[in-house]
């Protein structure tokens, strides 16, 4: 039997086009806020909002990974023999 790594890597490209496409979300979102015509407060309560959110998002994400990979890694004693 032939040992293949069950990891898939992403390509720079797809980093690379995720980093951005986060950036330009966030800076859409900071203008949006930021250009609103509202009291202050309600700006900062948006952009406030919008940190939590995107915290958020990185923990369930996180969260995700973490479980699908335990899932892929138990541990079975005899699969070597």
């Amino acid at each position: 039997m032939s040992e293949t790594s069950g990891k898939q890597q992403n390509t720079a490209a797809f980093y690379g086009q995720a980093v951005a496409s986060f950036a330009v979300a966030m800076a859409a979102t900071a203008i949006g806020i930021f250009k609103l015509n509202a009291d202050a407060w309600v700006r900062a309560f948006l952009g406030i909002a919008v940190l939590y959110l995107v915290t958020s998002a990185f923990t369930l994400a996180k969260v995700i990974r973490d479980r699908q990979e335990a899932v892929d890694r138990s541990y079975h004693p005899f699969e070597k023999l």
